[in-house]
């Protein structure tokens, strides 16, 4: 069964787009824990992030990281902290979120709710600094 992230990847579904190359999508979180939260996957549709063949995982991370970099650059923050759970959806898939304080990472915080704008404002300040 195809995934919501893979709809998400193969446009069905619309985002907040960061960065794409043939094998990462990368995107803004609409639920996120802090503005700038965008979640990175890879486009092969798998489960579990330790599944990847160990190839796709790493490059997978260097993708993770130019993300978190331009992140780093847009959002104000001490760092961008990761995050992989991989229960809430079967696809692979790493949390960045800028961080300023071990609890800015923390699930069970409630969510914000930022208005469709503000998503698009933040994404496109993000993507404009992603360097491939």
């Amino acid at each position: 069964m195809t995934s919501i992230f893979s709809k998400i990847a193969s446009g069905e579904i619309p985002c907040y787009k960061i960065a794409e190359t043939k094998d990462f999508f990368a995107f803004l979180d609409i639920n996120p824990l802090a503005e700038g939260h965008t979640l990175v996957i890879p486009k092969k549709e798998t489960d579990y992030i330790f599944a990847l063949d160990d190839n796709l995982l790493a490059e997978m991370f260097v993708f993770a990281k130019k993300v978190a970099k331009a992140i780093e650059k847009n959002v104000p923050c001490k760092r961008i902290g990761l995050a992989v759970i991989g229960l809430e959806v079967p696809h692979a898939h790493i949390h960045l979120i800028p961080i300023n304080k071990v609890s800015d990472i923390d699930f069970s915080r409630p969510k914000l709710t930022p208005s469709k704008e503000r998503l698009n404002e933040i994404a496109l300040k993000i993507s404009s600094s992603v360097k491939f």
